[in-house]
């Protein structure tokens, strides 16, 4: 324990994040870029702790960075604890760096106190878990498994252009073996992989707990080029039986998904649906146009693969009924998707029983964004997550997690790691 009340791990974990933020601070938030610079001095800060506390590291041929503190019988399957280290632009600090560095502390508090796991534990740092940078889902824990499809190695980076391939050859990494399928660690060596991760709404602050224990992760779908294309016309002369106005077109295509979702709330069901980006062409719009294309993102949540399927059925639906009463016509254009995870039923079991060792609330609570502990869950590992506290949502510069909040997270993570072969009835 240290002078603030901190673990040994919390208190370090508190100085990394303050020396990220430091590094990557691009105003008014943070920017650690994919396969960029910023993503590269948090990999670098992470390995320099935790090889000085005596972790042993390695590099697989997509970049990801695994730091093992060797355990009494490394014959075993790992423990993996891992997040991720890139963020949106201008984002928050602790999207991701939260559970690196969480899993960085659980490794300090057994080298502060003396002890070794019963197995090895690894944390693991992924590579560009945010797909504002290359549009997939989970890139770096795909290929860590060698499970990232070949043609994603072709996906190009948002801000340049450049393939993900060409990014993980210039900074040093193998594309070749991650498009062979050259695994980083087999899903076989991994006997429970656990995510700590900021929460990304609202729900431990309103219920007044530093830390959630999830669920499970909504799967979704993602048009991230959709258009609504009517006609061009003059706003005076054209009559409004004439007209075909890509703004009402889509308005109602908002109102038709909107009524979906109500129908889906009132049958008990929970989805999100978000218009994340509204345009059109500065160029062609005007006050005196009648808009002729407008251009929008959709992104659609569950954790219910049959809500997923019901919903993009209405939206096909809706671009036929709406085309044929506004005289537009929809086009959906690119779509990539990623599965509902559920996570382990055994380790949710086993943190509620560390929560009640350590006297602490930890209530059940799903995660409707996607995180990398997806991927493993999808790979039939045993998958957990913990979730903090966390005000003011997340992928922007106000995240704001405290600390103390973190270092809970911590040392729940730490009793359930070091009870993971000895497990104990609730009391």
């Amino acid at each position: 324990m240290t002078a603030t009340g901190l673990t040994i791990g919390g208190a370090l974990a508190g100085r990394v994040l303050d020396a990220l933020a430091e590094a990557t601070t691009d105003a008014p938030g943070i920017t650690r870029v994919a396969y960029g610079p910023g993503e590269r001095f948090a990999h670098q800060l992470i390995r320099e702790e935790a090889e000085r506390r005596g972790a042993m590291a390695r590099v697989d041929a997509a970049g990801n960075l695994y730091l093992t503190l060797k355990g009494l019988n490394a014959d075993l399957p790992a423990i993996i604890i891992g997040s991720h280290l890139d963020s949106v632009p201008h984002g928050g600090n602790f999207d991701g760096a939260a559970g690196v560095v969480a899993g960085l502390a659980v490794i300090a508090e057994f080298v502060a106190q003396g002890k070794r796991p019963s197995r090895d534990l690894t944390l693991l740092a992924t590579r560009a878990e945010e797909a504002v940078w290359f549009p997939l889902s989970y890139p770096g824990s795909q290929a860590a498994l060698g499970l990232l499809e070949p043609q994603a190695l072709e996906a190009r980076r948002s801000d340049n252009g450049r393939t993900l391939a060409e990014h993980m050859r210039e900074e040093g990494f193998d594309p070749d073996a991650v498009r062979r399928g050259v695994a980083g660690i087999e899903a076989s060596r991994i006997a429970a992989f656990v995510e700590v991760h900021i929460e990304q709404g609202p729900r431990l602050v309103a219920a007044g707990v530093p830390v959630g224990i999830v669920t499970g992760i909504a799967g979704g779908f993602r048009y991230v080029d959709a258009a609504c294309f009517g006609a061009y016309g003059h706003s005076g002369a054209e009559p409004r039986f004439a007209r075909h106005d890509s703004v009402l077109g889509f308005a109602d295509l908002v109102a038709g998904l909107e009524a979906e979702w109500d129908a889906l709330e009132r049958e008990g069901h929970e989805a999100t649906i978000t218009f994340g980006r509204v345009e059109s062409d500065p160029s062609q719009h005007g006050g005196s146009r009648v808009l002729g294309e407008l251009r929008f993102t959709l992104d659609v949540r569950s954790a219910d693969a049959a809500v997923l399927e019901r919903i993009e059925t209405r939206l096909h639906a809706l671009f036929a009924e709406v085309g044929a009463r506004r005289g537009v016509t929809f086009e959906a254009g690119p779509r990539f998707t990623w599965e509902p995870a559920t996570m382990s039923p055994a380790l949710i079991a086993a943190f509620d029983r560390a929560a009640g060792d350590l006297q602490m609330r930890a209530p059940h609570v799903p995660s409707g964004a996607g995180h990398d502990a997806a991927t493993f869950a999808a790979a039939n590992i045993p998958s957990a997550m913990l979730f903090v506290r966390n005000e003011n949502g997340s992928h922007n510069p106000h995240e704001s997690m405290d600390i103390a909040d973190l270092d809970q997270a911590i040392r729940l993570l730490f009793r359930f790691v070091t009870d993971f072969d000895n497990p104990r009835e609730q009391p």
